[in-house]
């Protein structure tokens, strides 16, 4: 095992990894930035080097410097974790060339699933279901109007070095598409710095489901289970649960036994995630995700298998300790994003600083966070302020578990979307699991956000004692005005 590793990200998601690594012994190190100098998993890890300002292509970003502080702290290998630099096939061969083992796949297999389109082509080859659309960067618009037409609309334009839920947009008509195209290229080359963008089938009524896989260096290759991730916002995950609600086992076996030969395919090593879009009993390869997931929480409470410590014992060149059959679900999780964002105001963001804080607890709840109170959310990077899980002998008791962990949860400070969360959990369409990606449009869940949010402050923020009498009279007023100005909006449509 490694005697010590370089945590090359921030958050909740750096404790995680150090969490791991502290288990097996192994010494961390934490790189952060100068608005994350006080944050939790800066003073978590044995080590903290300080590797520029705020920004994150000056810190978090810094391929140069990340990696000329892992060779002055002389850290052996560098978890990515995920976003900033996890997928990133540059940093993995920097890592490569100067001997830091990267924790996570080759950068070859990083780059050969980078483009969305190549990534296309090599699961065609691969035998792998996809979505039916181009397998070529688009170039003329008149011609990907032409065959968008033979596609049949509605179509979906996605840039090919997108992820996060970037880069994408759907077209209902040859009218909007060209406008749509110059608006995808446009956003894929600010924020990507590639405008290749592609075409595919925008397939109706999808359910987002993954499979978890792990892959040794020895040609082994497991699926750990599935995960359904179809509450989203902007195409980004708010809502996942392990296992699916449509998962028979016939299906589970198809679906990860084609996720299994997706990886293969490729040459995978290390932790990651196929894709698939599943609509009307058939399914299609959506893409691979090269690194840890966000809801990778879940799938370790449903299996009992650790993925952060198989990520670190595959690194190090061990054999996987369990085979297909070995790998069991036993009862059902779900995870909720907690952010601050403002769901009634199209989620936008709201760093500010988080005056009291009381996680959720009791049987069944996992909380995986790296704030506190008086922490302030930066603006800097991504609002998430926890990952709120909670397991149950069935959904069932899952989702009253989720139910009671939300009413506990107190933040105060900033705005979050607790209140969507609550929504979702007693909505009668998410009890049955009929679920699609527009759950959240198709049953105008914001209407039920906004009573929720009403319900809350009538009943003083949840827990009454968090709030001082002054602060739920001004909650009850705020409530009272939004629910006028909305009846005001309605009257005047």
């Amino acid at each position: 095992m490694f005697k010590k590793v370089l945590v090359a990200n921030r958050g909740e998601i750096a404790i995680r990894a150090m969490r791991a690594c502290r288990e097996l012994g192994v010494k961390t190190v934490a790189v952060y930035s100068d608005a994350d100098k006080n944050a939790l998993f800066v003073k978590y890890a044995d080590e903290s080097y300080h590797i520029g300002p705020a920004p994150s292509s000056q810190s978090y970003l810094n391929i140069d410097k990340i990696i000329e502080t892992a060779l002055e702290c002389e850290a052996e290998a560098i978890h990515p974790g995920y976003g900033f630099l996890s997928e990133n096939s540059k940093f993995a061969r920097k890592c490569e060339e100067v001997g830091i083992t990267f924790i996570g796949p080759s950068s070859r297999s990083i780059e050969q699933m980078g483009s969305k389109i190549a990534a296309r082509n090599t699961m065609i080859k691969a035998g792998v279901p996809v979505v039916p659309g181009t397998n070529e960067a688009i170039a003329d618009p008149e011609k990907a109007a032409d065959i968008a037409d033979g596609i049949g609309y509605p179509v979906i334009i996605k840039a090919s070095a997108g992820g996060g839920g970037i880069g994408m947009k759907i077209v209902h008509s040859r009218k909007n598409f060209i406008a749509a195209l110059n608006s995808i290229q446009s956003v894929a080359e600010s924020a990507f710095g590639d405008p290749t963008v592609f075409i595919e089938k925008y397939v109706e009524e999808p359910r987002h489901i993954e499979f978890q896989i792990l892959a040794d260096k020895y040609g082994n290759t497991v699926y750990v289970m599935e995960r359904e991730c179809s509450i989203q916002r902007r195409h980004q995950k708010l809502i996942e649960e392990a296992p699916s609600p449509v998962m028979t086992p016939e299906l589970r076996k198809k679906m990860g036994e084609t996720a299994v030969k997706a990886a293969k395919a490729i040459g995978y090593e290390n932790a990651g995630t196929v894709e698939f879009l599943y609509s009307k009993g058939d399914f299609y390869f959506l893409e691979v995700n090269t690194r840890l997931q966000v809801e990778h929480t879940i799938s370790e409470m449903i299996t009992g298998i650790d993925l952060a410590k198989q990520q670190l014992h595959i690194a190090c060149g061990k054999e996987l300790p369990f085979c297909q059959e070995d790998i069991t679900i036993r009862g059902w999780a779900i995870e909720c994003r907690l952010n601050a964002e403002d769901p009634l105001n199209d989620f936008v963001p709201c760093p500010g600083k988080i005056k009291r804080y009381r996680s959720a607890g009791g049987p069944g709840i996992r909380v995986d966070s790296g704030v506190h109170m008086g922490y302030t959310i930066s603006p800097y990077y991504d609002s998430m302020i926890s990952k709120l899980c909670a397991w149950g002998n069935d959904r069932e008791e899952a989702i009253d578990r989720m139910k009671r962990a939300l009413y506990e949860y107190v933040i105060i400070g900033v705005t979050t979307n607790i209140p969507f969360h609550k929504a979702v959990m007693r909505h009668p369409a998410f009890r049955e699991g009929k679920l699609t990606t527009h759950f959240i449009e198709d049953h105008k869940i914001i209407d039920e956000v906004r009573k929720v949010v009403e319900e809350d402050a009538l009943a003083g923020a949840t827990l009454s004692s968090a709030l001082d009498d002054k602060d739920r009279k001004i909650a009850v007023a705020t409530a009272a005005v939004s629910s006028y100005v909305d009846a005001i909006k309605k009257q005047t449509k």
